[in-house]
């Protein structure tokens, strides 16, 4: 895929990752997932060689980059086969907000160990009677003296049974208002009240899925994330980690994209039936070049919004971090059915490893927010249509 516009660092960075990713690859993926254990080896390796932490700061550990270089990591793991989905959570949303919006105690607690792989942690936002409308999150923080009591549930938090804590968005009483504002708390995992239950998923993925329940988890004052000044903190944050979710999901779903279409390529190739191989009839040929078309332009609408968020420019980069997310989880999705397509029967095999794909690709159109929001979120904000909720 072309790299014109990326810088030489850029390019030097995909071919290590890709290099790291060749060495694991999917065989690798698929055995963890049949062990139901997580990726540690590759997330260690990973570590070591500073890719995890590579958008956070260098004071705290990290390589000082951003968006641009995280997504780059996850997106030549996927492309080898072997995505690591919590960098989506770990590094890149808590860790954003953290290094954003946290107190100088939370940077030093919090930021070298997510740097360096050693800590992991999980991002709690949805809710079960909420699901895309954050307005009705109704976890909420109450004060208790100099404690906060944080009371609620969330479904699909990725990664609870590894993570050292959960990021969690709740809501507090503004005390000039008396409207609830959100809010961000770091529970740590063996804090009291704070109880997980596994969700059964149909989905193969070495990431679990969890329901949290939140009973009256007594936190201390710190565990607030920033001094919780302000009427729209809150708002600030979450959107901060929000932008870095949806590109760092543009970047899963490219990843994956390639990796599939990779393998169809390879077959198309060399699986002769006729005459020539099948590659060379249009009917398989086109498509499969299309799907490529496809995943280019999702790329170079992430790197725009890679670009733009590290630049600082929020709201440009969330219009462009929505697009790019969009267009990922679409291209995602018809890469890997035009790859199982052109296997044929071969692509429902077990030794081919495509068919997990064609769930697996189904969460970049789904998570962490649907193709119907976004394309209501280009309607509303971008065209500047009414809304009609």
């Amino acid at each position: 895929m072309s790299t014109v516009l990326e810088t030489e660092e850029h390019r030097a960075l995909r071919a290590a990752v890709a290099a790291l990713g060749r060495r694991y690859g999917r065989d690798y993926m698929t055995t963890v997932i049949r062990e139901g254990v997580h990726p540690r080896d590759l997330w260690t390796d990973a570590a070591k060689l500073g890719y995890l932490g590579v958008n956070l700061p260098e004071e705290y550990g990290g390589g000082g980059g951003g968006m641009a270089e995280l997504s780059i990591v996850l997106e030549e793991l996927g492309a080898a086969g072997s995505p690591l989905l919590m960098m989506v959570v770990s590094p890149a949303i808590c860790g954003t907000v953290i290094a954003r919006f946290g107190t100088e105690a939370q940077k030093r607690r919090w930021l070298p160990g997510l740097a360096d792989g050693g800590i992991t942690m999980a991002f709690g936002i949805t809710e079960p009677d909420a699901g895309s409308n954050s307005h009705r999150i109704t976890t909420t923080a109450r004060r208790d003296g100099e404690d906060w009591l944080l009371t609620g549930r969330k479904v699909f938090v990725s990664g609870v049974d590894i993570a050292e804590a959960t990021l969690v968005v709740g809501r507090t009483e503004d005390a000039r208002t008396g409207s609830l504002k959100p809010c961000l708390f770091i529970v740590p995992r063996d804090t009291p009240g704070f109880g997980r239950s596994q969700i059964d998923m149909e989905l193969q993925a070495p990431e679990k899925q969890f329901e949290l329940v939140l009973d009256d988890v007594r936190l201390p004052a710190d565990a607030l994330v920033g001094e919780g000044e302000g009427e729209d903190a809150g708002l600030l944050q979450l959107f901060a980690g929000l932008n870095p979710e949806r590109i760092m999901t543009a970047a899963f779903g490219i990843g994956m994209g390639r990796y599939a279409l990779g393998k169809a390529v390879e077959y198309a190739r060399t699986r002769q039936v006729w005459k020539a191989p099948i590659g060379a009839h249009q009917a398989i040929a086109h498509p499969l070049a299309t799907a490529h078309i496809e995943l280019e332009l999702a790329r170079l609408m992430m790197q725009k919004a890679a670009r733009l968020y590290d630049d600082g420019d929020d709201i440009g980069a969330g219009e462009a971090a929505n697009m790019a997310k969009y267009a990922a989880g679409e291209a995602c999705v018809k890469a890997v059915d035009q790859a199982v397509h052109t296997l044929g029967g071969n692509g429902l095999t077990r030794e081919y490893g495509l068919a997990s794909l064609i769930t697996a690709a189904r969460v970049a159109r789904i998570a962490p927010v649907s193709r119907e929001m976004i394309l209501n979120y280009v309607s509303h904000q971008s065209l500047g249509l009414p809304k009609s909720y």
